[in-house]
Formats: C-alpha cells, sequence, structure tokens
C-alpha cells in the first residue's frame, strides 16, 4: 500500500496504527520525513512475518497474535542512525578538557559515562577507543561505560561488537580499525578487550532500568529531538537524577535544555555542554529548590 502522496493526511488508516505503536512503546513522534519511508522500512518485516503489505501489518497487531512483530516494527522504525566519532570535535573536547576535569575532582579515580539513546553502539565505541589509546593516564582508574537504547535490535548489534566495512569507514582512523578491530567475514568486530569495557543494556528511557547512582559524563545526543516538550523534560529529569555537580551532559547539535525544565543550564566552561543546576535551601531546614 502506497503512502499518500505529497499534500495529504500522512497519519491514516495503517500509518497511524504503526506511528502510534511507534510512540506507545518508545515516546518517539514520527516525523514526517521518516513516515515517507515507513514502507521502505518496513519491507524486510513483512517479508519476515509473511504479509503482502502494511494493511495486513496493521491488522495483525491490532489483534495482538505475536508480540514479537510488535518489537520488529519498532525496531524497523527507529533511527539507528550512527557513526564512529560522531562530531569529532565533541570528542576532542571530551579527551582534552573534560575527562582531565573529571581525573582532577575524582578522589575515588572512577570514571563513570552514560550513553543514552547509544543506538548500535558506534559512539560508546568512540569513547572506548579514547579511552585505551590513553591507557598511561588511567592507569589505576576503573571505568565504567554504560550504554542503553530502546531498539533491541541495535544493542544486539552493539553488543556483538560487528560493523560493516561501510560503517567502520565512516569516522574511524584507519590505526584504530587496526589496533581495535579484527576481521570478521566481510565485516569488522571489535576486539574483546574494546568489547569488555562497555555495558551495552536494552533500555527504555521512560521506564530505565540500567542506570544507576551518578555519572560523570551523560551523552544524550540526537535522541530529544524525536520526543514531545513534556517528554523531553522527562528525559532531561532523569540525566539529571543521575548526575551530580560536577557532571557534564553532551546533547545533539541541533538540541537544547532551553525551554525544556529547569534541571540543566548551560556549562561554564565546556562550549555546548550542560551543567546540573545547583541545589540551595530556600531557608534553613526548609525545602531545596534549583537555582536559576
Amino acid at each position: 500500500m502506497p503512502l499518500p502522496p505529497a499534500g495529504a493526511a500522512i497519519f491514516q488508516g495503517a500509518a497511524r496504527i504503526l506511528s502510534g505503536l511507534l510512540e506507545a512503546r518508545t515516546g518517539q513522534i514520527l516525523s514526517e520525513g521518516r513516515a515517507w519511508r515507513m514502507e521502505t522500512a518496513l519491507r524486510p518485516v513483512l517479508r519476515a512475518h509473511g504479509l503482502q503489505d502494511i494493511d495486513d501489518l496493521a491488522a495483525m497487531l491490532l489483534r495482538k497474535r505475536d508480540p514479537r512483530l510488535d518489537e520488529d516494527v519498532v525496531n524497523a522504525l527507529l533511527n539507528n542512525e550512527s557513526s564512529f566519532f560522531r562530531d569529532l570535535q565533541i570528542f576532542d573536547m571530551i579527551h582534552r578538557q573534560i575527562l582531565p576535569r573529571v581525573q582532577e575532582h575524582r578522589q575515588d579515580r572512577t570514571l563513570r559515562i552514560w550513553s543514552a539513546g547509544c543506538s548500535t553502539g558506534q559512539e560508546a565505541y568512540s569513547l572506548a577507543i579514547r579511552l585505551r589509546n590513553d591507557t598511561a593516564r588511567w592507569q589505576g582508574w576503573r571505568i565504567e561505560i554504560l550504554a542503553t537504547d530502546i531498539s533491541t535490535a541495535a544493542i544486539e548489534q552493539a553488543r556483538a561488537g560487528i560493523f560493516s566495512q561501510m560503517d567502520v569507514q565512516r569516522g574511524l582512523a584507519v590505526g584504530d580499525l587496526i589496533k581495535w578491530f579484527e576481521p570478521h567475514g566481510e565485516d569488522w568486530r571489535a576486539s574483546p578487550d574494546l568489547r569488555r569495557m562497555i555495558d551495552f543494556r536494552h533500555d527504555n528511557l521512560f521506564d530505565p532500568r540500567a542506570p544507576s547512582g551518578e555519572y560523570d559524563l551523560l551523552l544524550c545526543r540526537n535522541v530529544l529531538l524525536y520526543f514531545t516538550p513534556e517528554r523531553r523534560g522527562d528525559v532531561l529529569r532523569l540525566l539529571a537524577r543521575h548526575s551530580h555537580a560536577g557532571s557534564v551532559l553532551l546533547l545533539g547539535a541541533g538540541e537544547t535544555v532551553i525551554g525544556q525544565g529547569d534541571d540543566f543550564q548551560s556549562h561554564p566552561e565546556f562550549r555546548g555542554g550542560y551543567a546540573r543546576k545547583a541545589l540551595t535551601p530556600d531557608c534553613a531546614g526548609g525545602p531545596m529548590r534549583r537555582t536559576a
């Protein structure tokens, strides 16, 4: 079933049911650009389940006879676009400015990083590569990298650490490819040492189970833009609960905390980064409030 032509209502019939499933499961709103590609994205799902078109798919979803089908549809509709060292200047700032600041202030010699909405894992692997390439600096430190995503398929790939030739050519230096990856058929696989550095977990930002305690660096890049303003506020409150006064939050280039609640503010030192707003008492013994 072709989707409506330009100018027609997008979310009708089967398309509306499918986009509703995506929003209910993930909080993501299917943008117009992604809606036009819905049928193409779902083609493998149709073949795998022996269905003719998205009308048949929507009908089966409404009958709720196959929970696995729901998961396959959600995985197909999610945008898992990612690449190694995406926005290289961000990784340079992490390496040269943010992490040295963490080292200066963490007395327990523990570095905790959370990559929220990690997709197929390139962001987390990029962080691990930078840390492993600077082993001397981190000698004696305990390093924890948590990487979470709502897509079960993306997390399975990330955990396996297998990437195509095209994937590794996007942002990964040849030296790092040779040093940290091994040939795997026609693909490449991250070395066991690199894979062991990262805890990949399937998790939902609106029903989180994986994060615990506070993280020094939180990355939630190109995730908020798919949510409604209310949902963005929910995610930022979650990130604030897992940060401390010295934590740094990094969002995508087109994302901001402005107008999304009062948990974070622009970081005074790191351009494009955000710091948790400090808590101060309104009066002695009184409730705590965030400073403006």
